[in-house]
């Protein structure tokens, strides 16, 4: 081992060393939407700072001196749904939803991983197989019967919010795109570079494309490279191993545009965090690309509000006269950028968003697909629900898609990207009031 690889390793040692930074307030308990409704999961605390003192051996790492030996965390762990709320919240910054999550990987590490947790991992896999069967696939997502079977099976709940996958992926459609940039790439003054993600590439092409439209009219070139899923489904099931190879396979194409100056913008905002922090906190990679990619990764909503504040975004949108009660969801919440659809959504004329300040929807990613974390998940969202419903609206907006199926879901409410309300307020002042928002 050279000496590098013993600096990254005792670098990697820092998210479990955070523990000692403990000042046992319970604040993180006190955040925590999962503790809130069931006794299964005894609260990041327990299982995150106190729990990782006791899986700390006393023994020195053969490879380090002076680094400690991880124990086999407890099972309760697995309950943790990482929302990240208890990070975010710690006044010691305590690394906790990231100490539990690495505690579950080192729970599962050496077992044969179980079939569901792997499935829910492979998204590039499944998209592509599901798009190619797209109708029959839809039909047998929505069939009761073989809902309850996969129930019984794979451990998937029949309840559990399956988007309907696209007709054709987002990069088909792309390709064939009048603007699709070929040749000569513009440079990162008049381009972006699209992480597009598994969501809008195999399930909803048109936020992708509403973002494109977006980024057009405001004087951006797009540029779609090459790409995998960011990894995130593998790292919330514990499969590191294969989640560290997607992120070397994206770190090898966007660290080459980062280093030339390009944005790398995301419509995923559980994606755009995986680039920004995941990769190195979670899967240790924290070398020169990781870095590179992080820092020039957005968020689209963030990159549009930074336009607006350098005076450079487009405001000409047209009238949109509705409510649209809109949810931040967890992921965004970790960026530590604000609530940036808020403040896009406060220049469009007529739109009254209203933010519905509740944690969390409690999907969680894959979290609530799980046959034993459905009910949980959705005791954790029902106060959102409830204020969906309530509102009467007829769309509600999230930045994330897993919570937007979540939310579609559980309240027959069509919930929509930030991005795709503002592509709708464009399209109206382009073209007149029939481009309402559906």
């Amino acid at each position: 081992m050279t000496i590098a690889d013993l600096v990254r390793e005792a670098a990697a040692e820092n998210v479990g060393l955070s523990a000692n930074e403990c000042l046992k307030c319970n604040v993180c308990n006190s955040v925590c939407p999962v503790a809130r409704v069931t006794d299964r999961f005894p609260g990041p605390k327990y299982v995150g700072p106190q729990a990782q003192r006791f899986r700390l051996a006393s023994g020195l790492s053969p490879q380090l001196p002076g680094l400690p030996v991880p124990l086999t965390p407890d099972d309760s762990v697995d309950y943790c749904s990482g929302c990240g709320f208890c990070t975010t919240a710690c006044p010691a910054e305590v690394k906790i939803a990231e100490i539990n999550n690495r505690a579950r990987a080192a729970m599962r590490a050496g077992r044969r991983p179980r079939f569901r947790d792997w499935l829910l991992g492979q998204t590039d896999l499944t998209g592509r197989i599901g798009v190619a069967f797209a109708p029959i696939a839809n039909w047998a997502l929505q069939n009761r019967g073989l809902r309850r079977l996969a129930e019984r099976t794979v451990g998937i709940h029949r309840n559990a919010p399956l988007p309907k996958l696209a007709r054709r992926t987002f990069r088909s459609q792309w390709k064939a795109d009048p603007g699709h940039v070929q040749g000569e790439e513009p440079g990162p003054d008049r381009a972006v570079v699209y992480f597009h993600g598994c969501a809008a590439n195999y399930y909803e092409p048109n936020v992708a494309f509403a973002a494109i439209d977006v980024l057009r009219r405001n004087g951006f070139e797009v540029i779609v490279p090459p790409q995998v899923c960011c990894g995130l489904p593998l790292i919330s099931n514990g499969l590191y191993a294969d989640a560290r190879k997607r992120a070397r396979s994206n770190l090898g194409v966007l660290a080459d545009y980062a280093r030339r100056g390009y944005r790398i913008v995301g419509t995923s905002t559980s994606c755009t965090h995986t680039l920004k922090a995941e990769y190195r906190e979670m899967l240790e990679l924290d070398d020169d690309d990781a870095r590179a990619v992080a820092e020039a990764t957005w968020d689209i909503c963030e990159f549009l509000l930074d336009l607006h504040d350098r005076g450079r975004l487009d405001t000409h949108f047209g009238r949109l006269d509705q409510d649209l009660p809109y949810h931040a969801p967890c992921q965004l919440r970790s960026h530590g950028i604000g609530l940036p659809a808020l403040d896009l959504f406060a220049l469009v004329p007529g739109l009254r968003a209203v933010d519905l300040d509740h944690d969390c929807c409690g999907i969680a990613g894959t979290y609530g697909l799980k046959n034993e974390k459905y009910d949980i998940a959705m005791a954790v969202g029902e106060p959102l629900f409830r204020k969906i419903r309530a509102s009467g609206a007829e769309v509600a907006a999230c930045d994330s898609e897993t919570c937007r199926w979540q939310i579609a879901r559980a309240t027959a409410t069509p919930t929509k990207h930030p991005v795709e309300i503002l592509a709708a307020a464009y399209a109206r002042a382009t073209h007149g009031p029939d481009d309402a928002i559906s």
